[in-house]
């Protein structure tokens, strides 16, 4: 099985947080089988999400009741009793996130999660997450190609900074774009999210294979590949920030290892910070329209 032998080398290349959800597929199944051929789930620094609900159109349940029923299936499905970090995967516009996080710190004082953190909030849903329970880490996209939660308005990054919360970058590579890999969006398959992506669209490509081909340039100055050019530069933005790419193949996950033996210089970091402040690929939205609200969102006031 292809996807057990990307654990396999993950594992054997010293990576070992690995990240995933109950909404990722099989993925849960598949590392619990892992662990359990393995032996080493001591060996793993393991994370998971709940709150986004597939059956429904762009819905989240972040209510105690879900809380409790996905964290049991997915140690269930994991083949383990306790996760080292466990997501809210979106906030929930329907539920106070102090009643959330209420639940999530239930598990933390169980020893069940040793860790709870957040994904796609604003910062003043993050605030009030902390006011309850410490907040670990909150993930987010973030790359050269999108840089949301640097923007002022948003404070994100900033928020988290100031409360000592780490940012875990998903789509680190812009959902593998930033590779130079892909030309159009007729290289995607068919069924692929990707075509549904406004950024990713006919008209915006243009501005995405700029920023690729960008990437590749100053790779050129470090041996090293756009994609690795494109982790690096997250590295450098300092040792709060994570990036997690995900890959089905042993090969890119090596060349993603292998990122952290580039060490960009301050001229090359700014370089790749001013073409893709001055570029304009990130007017167009990084998920369908429906999605969006779901992004850097709000829960009502606890009452």
């Amino acid at each position: 099985m292809p996807h057990v032998k990307v654990l396999d080398a993950a594992y054997e290349s010293g990576c070992t947080f690995w990240d995933t959800a109950n909404v990722y597929g099989d993925s849960e199944e598949l590392i619990g089988k892992w662990f359990k051929r393995t032996g080493k789930r001591n060996e793993i620094f393991l994370a998971t999400k709940f709150g986004i609900d597939r059956t429904k159109l762009n819905s989240v349940d972040g209510s105690p009741e879900n809380a409790r029923a996905c964290f049991a299936r997915s140690l269930e499905r994991l083949g383990v009793e306790s996760v080292d970090l466990y997501y809210l995967h979106r906030p929930d516009p329907q539920v106070p996130i102090e009643v959330t996080v209420g639940v999530l710190a239930e598990f933390v004082k169980a020893g069940k999660a040793k860790y709870i953190g957040l994904s796609e909030c604003s910062a003043d849903t993050l605030r009030r997450a902390q006011a309850v329970h410490p907040i670990a880490a909150v993930q987010v996209e973030y790359s050269p190609f999108t840089l949301d939660i640097e923007d002022p308005k948003l404070s994100v990054l900033e928020t988290a900074r100031e409360l000592g919360i780490k940012i875990i970058a998903y789509s680190p590579l812009g959902r593998g774009l930033l590779t130079g890999q892909y030309k159009s969006p007729d290289d995607f398959e068919e069924g692929d999210f990707r075509r549904l992506v406004p950024r990713y669209s006919k008209e915006n490509f243009p501005n995405i294979l700029k920023l690729a081909e960008k990437l590749k340039q100053v790779g050129e100055g470090y041996n090293a590949t756009a994609g690795q050019v494109a982790l690096a530069w997250l590295l450098a933005q300092g040792n709060d920030v994570i990036p997690i790419p995900g890959t089905k193949k042993v090969k890119y996950l090596k060349e993603n290892l292998d990122a952290v033996k580039v060490t960009l210089s301050p001229e090359s970091v700014q370089e790749v910070r001013s073409f893709a402040e001055k570029a304009d690929w990130t007017t167009a939205e990084r998920y369908p329209p429906a999605s969006m609200s779901m992004l850097f969102a709000e829960t009502p006031a606890l009452r």
